[in-house]
C-alpha cells in the first residue's frame, strides 16, 4: 500500500500505472473479444483503453516545456556520446509530447483537427526519441564491456570456437541493472510506434503486451531510484 500510495504522490507514477492499465486492456480485449463469453468485456476494456489514453494526455499537457529545458541542459553534459543522443531524445520528446497535446485538444472537441495526420507525427517523434535512448543504451554497454571485460576480451582469440568465453562478458551486465533495466523498457518501447507506423506488422495484442512489460519495468525503475538510468 505504501508502494501504490508512493506512486499516486507523483505524476510520472500515476501516468506510469494509467499506462500499465491502457495497454493492459488493450492486450485483453484483443484476447478475449473472439471469445463470446467475454466479447462483452472487451468491448469494455477496449472503451476504458481509450479513456485511459486521453487521460494520460491530460496529465502530460505542458510537459513539452519540461522536455525542452532539460535539453538545453543536457546540452553542457561532459560525455559526448550521451550529450548527443539525450539531447536528441529531450528535444524529439519535446515534439511528440507537442503532438500529443494538438491530438488531446482534438479529442475534446476544443478545435477541429486532424488526428489521423497527427498521431502519425506525434508516433514519428516518439520513434526518434526511442532511437536515441536505445543509441544511448548501447553506448552504456560497450563502455561497460570494455571496462569491466577488458581481460576477458584480451585472453580470448579472434576466432575462439569457446562460445562460452565470448558470452562471459555479457555477465558483467548483472551488477547493471540500470541498463538492463532501461534497455528492455525503451525495445519493448520501440515496436509500438513502429507498428502504428506501419514498419511492423503487431497484433494489438502483442503490442500490448510490450506496452505492459515496458510500464512495469517503468515502475519498478520508480520503486526502487538505484536501477534508473541516470541521467534520465
Amino acid at each position: 500500500m505504501d508502494i501504490m500510495v508512493k506512486l499516486n504522490e507523483q505524476t510520472v507514477g500515476r501516468d506510469k500505472i494509467i499506462r500499465l492499465l491502457q495497454y493492459g486492456s488493450r492486450a485483453y480485449w484483443y484476447y478475449a473479444q473472439n471469445s463470446r463469453i467475454t466479447q462483452h468485456s472487451a468491448e469494455i476494456l477496449r472503451s476504458l483503453e481509450y479513456t485511459f489514453s486521453s487521460f494520460r494526455k491530460l496529465l502530460r499537457l505542458g510537459r513539452c516545456l519540461d522536455s525542452l529545458y532539460s535539453a538545453l541542459k543536457l546540452m553542457k553534459y561532459p560525455d559526448v556520446g550521451i550529450r548527443v543522443t539525450l539531447t536528441l531524445s529531450r528535444i524529439a520528446n519535446a515534439l511528440f509530447l507537442l503532438a500529443d497535446h494538438i491530438i488531446w485538444i482534438g479529442r475534446v472537441g476544443l478545435l477541429r483537427v486532424n488526428i489521423e495526420k497527427w498521431s502519425k507525427i506525434a508516433n514519428k517523434y516518439w520513434l526518434m526519441n526511442i532511437i536515441m535512448n536505445l543509441t544511448r543504451d548501447f553506448i552504456e554497454i560497450i563502455k561497460i564491456l570494455e571496462r569491466e571485460g577488458k581481460d576477458i576480451l584480451m585472453k580470448t582469440p579472434k576466432f575462439s570456437s569457446n562460445t562460452w568465453e565470448r558470452y562471459e562478458m555479457l555477465f558483467h551486465l548483472r551488477n547493471h541493472k540500470e541498463v538492463v533495466m532501461d534497455t528492455i523498457k525503451n525495445g519493448c518501447d520501440l515496436f509500438i510506434p513502429l507498428t502504428a507506423l506501419g514498419f511492423t506488422k503487431f497484433s494489438p495484442g502483442t503490442i500490448g503486451l510490450f506496452g505492459v512489460v515496458s510500464s512495469i519495468v517503468g515502475l519498478y525503475t520508480l520503486i526502487h531510484p538505484l536501477c534508473k538510468l541516470t541521467p534520465p
